[in-house]
C-alpha cells in the first residue's frame, strides 16, 4: 500500500467501464450484460487496458431500515475485484447512480441522512474488501448534480463521510487510494466550485475524478433539438463537404486542450490525480456509406484524441462501454462470446495511449 495516488497514477495508461452490469437495477444482468468473467477480463487485459472501472449499486441489496447490504452481494462484489485483481488491472469501484439517493439529494434537507447512509455503505464496503491490494481504489460517487455553492458544500460533507469511513475501518484502508468526484463530475462546474480536497489522516493518497462527453451533439445526442442539432462528424479534417448540417460547429480539439487544462492546473499541478472516470461517443450505425464511413472515423480520431490529450496533462482515461453492439451504443466488446467487436475504436484508444 506504499504507493502515491500520482504513482499508481503512472501505471494506469488506459481504463475500462463495465458498464449497465453491477450497478443495473434489478441485478448483474437486468441490463442485458452478462456476470462479470474471468474470460472477459482476460479479453479487457489482453486488448491493452490496465485499469477498470466498476460501477455499483448497493442500495437495492441493502435492508432500508438498517442500511444493512446483503453478504450475498458483498460476496459478489469481493469476487470480481479479486477477478480483475488476478488480472493484473487496477479496479475501482463507486456506489454508482444506485436509484439516485446521493447523486439526486446533494442538498442541505437530505444532507444528515445522507451522510449517515453513505458512511453506513462505505463502513461496510470497505470492510469488506478491506485485504486488497493497492490495485483496489474506492470512490464516493458518480455523478452527483450540484448547481451552485450551496450543493457543493453538502458534496463536501458526502466526501469526507467517505474518506473517514473507510480509514476507519483500518488495515489496507488506512493507506488506500480513494477518488473523489466534482460537481456533476463537470470539468467547468468542478473548476467553479470546486473548494478543496477532503480532509485525510494520510497525505497524497487522494484522487479527483470528471467526466467527459463533449461536445454533447457528437458524444451522446440522439435527437436535434432547437437549441442544437447532432454531430455526425468531428475533428480536423473529418468535416463532411456533401453533409453540411452534421458538422460540428463547437467542441472540437481547442475545446478539448482547454477543459483539460482546467483540471490540469487546478488539481494535476499540485499533485492530485485526475481519474477521466468516463467518456465515449456513441456509435451512430444508422448512417450508410460515405456518411458512415466518416463518422466512424471522426469518432475513433476523437476517441484517440480525447486518450492522447488526457494522458499529457495527468488525466487518467476510463472509457464508457455500455456492453451494448447496436446503433446508439459504444460496446467495445461481444460480451457474450468474449471477443473484440468494435476493433476500430479499440485501435484509436490503443493509439491515443501510446499501448
Amino acid at each position: 500500500m506504499a504507493s502515491t495516488a500520482s504513482e499508481i497514477a503512472q501505471k494506469i495508461k488506459l481504463g475500462w467501464n463495465i458498464g449497465n452490469t453491477m450497478e443495473a437495477i434489478g441485478g448483474e444482468t437486468a441490463w442485458g450484460n452478462p456476470q462479470v468473467s474471468n474470460e472477459l477480463l482476460q479479453l479487457v487485459k489482453s486488448s491493452g487496458f490496465d485499469a477498470v472501472r466498476l460501477p455499483i449499486a448497493w442500495d437495492q441489496y441493502a435492508d432500508q431500515s438498517t442500511a444493512k447490504i446483503s453478504d450475498e452481494w458483498l460476496n459478489r462484489v469481493k469476487d470480481v475485484v479479486q477477478l480483475c485483481i488476478d488480472n493484473n488491472l487496477y479496479v475501482l469501484i463507486n456506489i454508482h447512480w444506485d436509484g439516485g439517493w446521493l447523486e439526486n439529494n446533494v442538498t442541505p434537507d437530505k444532507q444528515e441522512a445522507n451522510n449517515a447512509k453513505q458512511k453506513a455503505f462505505w463502513q461496510q464496503i470497505a470492510s469488506h474488501l478491506r485485504e486488497f491490494d493497492q490495485h483496489l481504489l474506492f470512490a464516493s460517487a458518480n455523478e452527483p448534480n450540484v448547481e451552485n455553492a450551496e450543493q457543493m458544500a453538502v458534496l463536501h460533507s458526502y466526501h469526507q463521510t467517505f474518506v473517514d469511513a473507510v480509514r476507519a475501518t483500518g488495515g489496507k484502508n488506512a493507506n488506500r487510494v480513494l477518488v473523489v468526484q466534482g460537481p456533476a463530475t463537470d470539468i467547468e462546474k468542478t473548476y467553479q466550485l470546486w473548494g478543496q480536497m477532503p480532509v485525510d489522516s494520510v497525505p497524497d493518497k487522494l484522487m479527483a475524478e470528471v467526466h467527459f462527453y463533449t461536445p454533447y451533439n457528437f458524444a451522446l445526442m440522439t435527437e436535434d433539438q432547437s437549441w442544437g442539432k447532432q454531430f455526425y462528424y468531428w475533428g480536423q479534417g473529418n468535416h463532411s463537404a456533401t453533409d453540411p448540417e452534421r458538422n460540428p460547429t463547437w467542441g472540437e480539439e481547442d475545446t478539448i486542450n482547454d477543459l483539460f487544462d482546467l483540471m490540469k492546473v487546478q488539481f494535476v499541478d499540485v499533485g492530485i490525480p485526475v481519474v477521466l472516470g468516463e467518456f465515449s461517443a456513441t456509435r451512430r450505425t444508422h448512417l450508410t456509406g460515405d456518411a458512415l464511413t466518416l463518422h466512424l472515423k471522426s469518432r475513433a480520431y476523437y476517441h484517440q484524441y480525447v486518450v492522447q490529450q488526457a494522458l499529457a496533462r495527468g488525466l487518467l482515461p476510463f472509457y464508457w462501454d455500455n456492453g451494448a453492439l447496436d446503433n446508439l451504443s459504444s460496446g467495445i466488446f461481444d460480451r457474450q462470446q468474449n471477443t473484440v467487436f468494435d476493433q476500430q475504436n479499440l485501435q484509436a484508444l490503443l493509439d491515443g495511449s501510446g499501448n
